[in-house]
């Protein structure tokens, strides 16, 4: 599957960034070539989880050319048939609400509703602390709408955050490749965490 222009959009959910930057570096190798993509608050937003400049400055050193980060440049991803596949990860219950009800208002869902006019197929990677509450119905609806695919997740820490998902970011690479087929990768549903985060 070399040749492949793969889509990568990081959302809020910047506790997650330190364990998806090495999964663009392995995407990147794997697929030939990839176009980050960064919610305009993750472009711009300190955290305690490290600076807006330096995650920037990550993807473009590892993907060779810098993020997109409004709409006006995600607009093109569909009319120019930019990308063979979007990811976006983190995926946040946000995002996913936005997803679900058709709403186009950051650089990452401009970039999904720009892509999926191509038919083409849109992995999600989700974390997000209410997965099993208030996100749970929008998640449910992209798992059965068509070129939506899921990154394999589980709760992350059952005991102290009965509600929260993450996906298990490691398995991007193959979810891509089940994508690109049509398929959803199996089992969507991972044992829980140890709930050491």
């Amino acid at each position: 599957m070399s040749g492949v222009t793969v889509g990568f959009a990081l959302t809020g959910s910047y506790c997650t960034f330190a364990q998806v930057l090495p999964v663009v570096e392995a995407v990147q190798r794997r697929f030939g070539r990839v176009i980050p993509i960064l919610s305009e608050h993750s472009a711009a937003t300190d955290t305690r989880f490290g600076r807006a400049e330096d995650h920037r400055r990550a993807l473009e050193r590892i993907c060779g050319c810098p993020p997109l980060t409004s709409i006006r440049e995600a607009e093109p991803i569909g009319p120019k048939k930019l990308l063979d596949v979007l990811v976006i990860a983190p995926c946040t219950g946000n995002t996913l609400g936005k997803l679900a009800h058709g709403i186009t208002d950051t650089c990452v869902t401009m970039a999904a509703k720009a892509h999926l006019r191509n038919n083409r197929p849109v992995v999600l990677a989700v974390s997000t602390n209410d997965g099993l509450s208030a996100s749970l119905p929008n998640l449910g609806a992209l798992s059965c709408r068509r070129n939506y695919f899921l990154v394999p997740f589980r709760q992350d820490d059952p005991l102290h955050k009965p509600c929260s998902l993450v996906a298990d970011m490691e398995r991007i690479p193959q979810t891509i490749e089940a994508a690109l087929r049509g398929e959803q990768l199996q089992p969507v549903l991972l044992g829980p965490g140890t709930g050491a985060d």
